[in-house]
């Protein structure tokens, strides 16, 4: 799966579960502040990557990720190697 692939689909996956408009997600946004995620919703953000692209994240995983791009950059680290 491309960078692209995985930027497209993980902001469709992100905008539809937690009800956000996808022009609201941009590279530079705050992943916590965009969604209004708090501690439990990182639990279905983990689900919803586990589902929707079959890796499995964890609590250090997330460990400077602040933004949508090092959300991005994780994926494609778990997922490309």
């Amino acid at each position: 799966m491309t960078f692209e692939e995985i930027i497209e689909k993980a902001t469709v996956v992100l905008a539809e579960e937690f009800e956000v408009e996808v022009s609201e997600i941009t590279p530079e946004a705050s992943l916590k502040d965009t969604l209004g995620l708090d501690s439990l919703d990182l639990v279905d953000v983990v689900a919803l990557v586990e589902q929707h692209f079959g890796v499995v994240l964890t609590g250090p995983d997330f460990i400077g990720v602040s933004t949508f791009q090092n959300f991005y950059e994780l994926l494609n680290k778990k997922i490309n190697g």
